[in-house]
């Protein structure tokens, strides 16, 4: 800061005012007429003194004038930090009003997120305890009565996958059930080789599994876990009626070349060679390898095509520079239209719940294996097992025991 000597003007000592210094001086000048006689030597001031007090008033002056100098430069820099303020001011105000926007955006999707997982919380609460009344229904329901007509299931299209051994299986259609079974979180099924063992594991329903943790730990004590055992029960068609139609636009080609020929490729040679129409094709639209039968079923995109190779039988096709006959069949639609199922018990599977989630998977596994081969625990020889942790789902496919 500057000091008081560069801010301030400091007066001389003499009058108080320049009103006063003036009327001073009017009273020392000379009237003419008048001699020296007349001056008072206690009266105005001498011509010498005068001229010291101009000269002091041209120092005030001069410091007058650079203190307006530096006022002035200050109101200067200070306009222009005002404009600089303000100028920033406004790209803070710009600033956040965009923050602001975007905040209001984020929020807004948010609420949009929370409310669409509100509306498919409270569908999947719906569907549950449509499926919950279901159940309670089914349990109701005796076993022996337990039939579930056409009228109560979906429409559902069928297809036609086996083979006629002779002409009187000719009317007949082999159905081979794959049953799926949704496993839960913390679940495991056991099948086991006699179905007495699982009898016996049923029966006691409750099992305490020893797992032998850290074995070198001789001062661990082993822990334990409960796990609850019940029998599997699936629904089985007892009854199926069946409308079959014949595709006016789909083939089966059979009799296909076996060897180190991938399916990729085989489908598309057959595809290539069944889009000509010299080769009594058309262009195809979708193509499916069967891998139970090694049947190939081609859907073209026009109508009559399928009955004129239909018609041929057989047709030879070259495949990798070499030529094999390979057989056209029809392909066939089934609708359903009367099916009746009836509950069934798996003899020799059983369902463990309850098992919490404290080994890895393949730990868990070796140890409910080891548990329940144990004769001494009523167990038995385990043929199969599949277990499904805690915070996951499975489902499992029930084939025909042919054993």
């Amino acid at each position: 800061m500057d000091s008081e000597e560069d801010s301030f003007v400091q007066l001389p000592d003499g009058p108080e005012s320049p009103e006063q210094l003036r009327g001073e001086i009017e009273q020392s000048k000379v009237r003419p007429g008048e001699g020296t006689d007349r001056l008072d030597p206690d009266g105005p001031e001498s011509p010498e003194q005068l001229r010291r007090e101009i000269e002091q008033f041209k120092e005030l002056y001069s410091l007058l004038e650079q203190d307006c100098v530096k006022l002035q430069t200050a109101k200067e820099a200070t306009e222009q930090r005002t404009q600089e303020l303000r100028k920033e001011g406004k790209v803070l105000h710009k600033i956040l009003e965009h923050q602001m926007s975007l905040n209001r955006g984020e929020e807004r999707a948010h609420q949009m997120e929370l409310f669409a997982a509100q509306e498919e919380n409270t569908r999947l609460m719906k569907e549950k305890q449509v499926l919950k009344n279901k159940l309670e229904e089914l349990k109701r329901v005796p076993q022996g009565d337990l039939v579930m007509m056409q009228s109560g299931l979906p429409e559902k299209k069928m297809v036609f996958k086996g083979l006629a051994a002779n002409k009187d299986d000719m009317n007949k259609l082999m159905l081979t059930p794959r049953i799926r079974y949704p496993l839960p979180g913390g679940s495991a099924l056991i099948t086991f080789e006699k179905a007495e063992v699982a009898q016996r594991i049923i029966e006691v329903k409750e099992h305490v599994v020893k797992l032998s943790c850290w074995e070198e730990v001789e001062d661990l004590d082993q822990c334990r876990m409960q796990v609850q055992a019940a029998p599997v029960e699936i629904l089985l068609p007892s009854a199926l009626e069946i409308r079959l139609t014949q595709s006016s636009r789909s083939i089966i080609v059979s009799d296909l070349p076996k060897g180190d020929i991938p399916d990729y490729a085989l489908l598309d040679k057959l595809e290539l060679f069944f889009s000509k129409k010299k080769n009594g094709g058309s262009e195809v639209e979708s193509r499916e390898f069967q891998e139970d039968s090694r049947q190939v079923v081609l859907t073209f995109r026009e109508d009559g095509v399928a009955e004129l190779l239909i018609e041929r039988g057989y047709i030879e096709v070259p495949i990798l520079g070499e030529k094999y006959k390979v057989k056209i069949s029809p392909y066939m639609n089934g609708d359903i239209t009367n099916l009746q199922l009836q509950p069934s018990c798996c003899p020799r599977t059983v369902l463990l719940s309850g098992i919490p989630d404290v080994l890895f998977d393949e730990s868990m596994r070796d140890t409910l294996e080891i548990h329940f081969q144990k004769a001494s625990l009523g167990g038995g020889e385990v043929d199969a097992l599949a277990y499904v942790p805690a915070g996951w789902t499975g489902r499992a496919v029930f084939v025909e025991d042919t054993g």
